[in-house]
């Protein structure tokens, strides 16, 4: 048995894709479990691949596997904490970042500031196993009871540093409904109450709000038959490049390089105000920027944001004219 530790959430389980294809496919007889929270199931369904969950909360201890897994792979950290976590059971082999505090001197060694998606992949090839970077797409669930064709504005955060003020995402919403698209506000049940402002400012009809209305599966969906999505860098924006749909993905204070799409598609557009520098940018923000908000994020306009749907649609006329 391979066990994987990967307990993180949504944007980090879709970066890990291509090295857990990259492992099942360099042992495809052998039981591949990843140890993740339970409630990412649905997506780790859609990666394909992976045979079993093991539940994971943070770096608490796992259930010791009997037998004990014959390779204990850390997508999780540098360590030491996930080191020792996959040692506790017992593996034959740790697969992992060198990390001495940990007594594993085997490894590459951590580069700070290295795509996520290229870090993983780097640590495989470290040890033999080649993963392919671009080998991010998941498996398309039915549309089921979701809408199809919509555009999804997402202005949730886990961390206030990524939220864009709310009332820029109405100014979007609203642009978008006047351009024909059926706009709809997601995010989970915690952010209700801002995607419901979100909305009203917007304009929008309050059955609009999904937040809190979707399950994990059920956002999968939403994005996989989505007409386009623009979000803060977060999960929703991860199942946008691993569906191919297009996004518009406003990032700060960490930059694209760290955790943005693929560049080479144009149908993805990362907005970074990065290159202005982390200080405070010119003009009043205190109204506008939102509390908690990176300067680098709010740094980002409205017509910024919509100049960028307007390049990704074009690209996406454009692929679909080379093609037909």
């Amino acid at each position: 048995m391979i066990l994987a530790l990967r307990a993180l959430g949504v944007g980090d389980l879709a970066t890990a894709v291509p090295a857990l294809r990259a492992l099942r496919a360099a042992h495809p007889d052998r039981e591949l479990a990843l140890a993740a929270p339970a409630w990412l199931t649905p997506l780790v369904d859609l990666v394909g691949g992976v045979d079993r969950l093991v539940p994971a909360t943070g770096l608490a201890p796992l259930d010791r596997p009997d037998p004990p897994p014959d390779l204990a792979v850390n997508l999780h950290g540098r360590g030491p904490q996930s080191h020792r976590l996959l040692a506790a059971t017992r593996p034959r082999r740790l697969l992992a970042f060198a990390n001495p505090d940990a007594g594993h001197t085997d490894g590459p060694d951590w580069r700070p500031g290295e795509h996520e998606v290229d870090r993983w992949c780097r640590l495989l090839h470290w040890y033999g196993i080649p993963a392919d970077r671009a080998d991010l797409a998941l498996r398309r669930p039915p549309a089921g009871p979701t809408p199809a064709g919509v555009s999804v504005v997402h202005p949730g955060s886990k961390i206030p540093a990524k939220r864009w003020p709310a009332g820029r995402f109405a100014a979007v919403a609203r642009a978008l409904a006047g351009r024909g698209h059926r706009v709809v506000v997601t995010g989970s049940a915690d952010e209700r109450a801002l995607a419901g402002r979100v909305a009203r400012r917007a304009g929008l009809a309050p059955d609009a709000v999904l937040a809190g209305r979707t399950d994990l599966g059920g956002l999968a969906a939403l994005v996989a038959h989505a007409r386009l999505v623009v979000s803060g860098d977060t999960g929703v924006a991860h199942l946008a490049t691993g569906y191919g749909t297009p996004s518009v993905v406003l990032f700060g204070p960490v930059p694209p390089t760290e955790w943005g799409p693929p560049p080479e598609r144009p149908w993805h557009r990362a907005l970074w105000a990065g290159e202005q520098g982390p200080g405070e940018p010119e003009g009043d923000w205190s109204a506008s920027a939102g509390v908690g908000t990176d300067p680098v994020l709010a740094a980002i306009g409205v017509g910024e944001v919509l100049a960028a749907v307007a390049e990704a649609e074009q690209a996406v006329r454009v692929a679909g004219a080379v093609t037909a």
